[in-house]
């Protein structure tokens, strides 16, 4: 998944990023409200994080304005501002989700998985796709009940398949959704991890998961 961080204090917002990327997700971040709407405005992302309290445009302000836009995007809004009748106008702009500065990084992961889950058409944390079975709230991710040990970057595509099952997904499709835009790597980087999650998750079965459709991309599904 790739989420936005809209945070002006710059040792937090570090952390929270530094916190999400060693979960595989993919994070772009920014420190005040017009650069959020640029960013939103520009690129798909799963979910963002809003401070409410940001220089140029408040957090209150860019929900408005993209969800006048018709954007549905899950936000949660970090706040030290703690009153009930705080909470109750940040919900009732539009936020998903509200947590209150500090926090715990445990919490505020689990929140994001959370609020994501409730706008998936998955209402459980499990995907099953035939025999492979892939957890979104532990990141663990079996085969005919067999662990499969995943580095953060493997499991954050497969999950993006997963949670797209049948539809094909081309490489800039994957590249945008999983890294950030500060990523520089080789064209052919997606290539290589498709490659390795063919031997992880389909190496010694016989029905094969992950398909190449040639031209456009790559897809998971089982066979009918």
């Amino acid at each position: 998944m790739r989420i936005l961080i809209a945070e002006d204090e710059r040792d937090l917002n570090r952390l929270i990023a530094k916190t999400l990327e060693k979960e595989g997700y993919g994070v772009d971040a920014c420190f005040d409200g017009d650069e959020a709407l640029y960013y939103l405005e520009h690129t798909e992302y799963d979910a963002a994080v809003l401070d409410i309290m940001m220089p140029k445009k408040d957090g209150l302000t860019v929900l408005k304005e993209i969800r006048r836009k018709g954007n549905d995007l899950p936000v949660m809004f970090l706040t030290a501002r703690d009153s009930v009748s705080d909470r109750v106008q940040g919900l009732d702009s539009g936020a998903d989700d509200y947590l209150i500065k500090p926090f715990d990084f445990d919490e505020l992961l689990a929140r994001i998985r959370s609020m994501t889950r409730k706008r998936s058409p998955h209402a459980s944390s499990l995907i099953t796709i035939g025999s492979l079975t892939l957890d979104t709230g532990s990141h663990q991710v079996t085969r005919d009940g067999k662990h499969i040990e995943l580095s953060s970057k493997e499991y954050a595509i497969l999950e993006y398949m997963c949670m797209n099952p049948g539809i094909v997904l081309s490489r800039e499709k994957i590249e945008n959704h999983i890294w950030n835009y500060d990523y520089s790597g080789g064209s052919n980087v997606v290539d290589v991890y498709i490659s390795y999650l063919r031997k992880k998750i389909d190496g010694g079965h016989s029905k094969k998961l992950i398909r190449t459709v040639w031209g456009s991309g790559w897809t998971i599904k089982e066979d009918l």
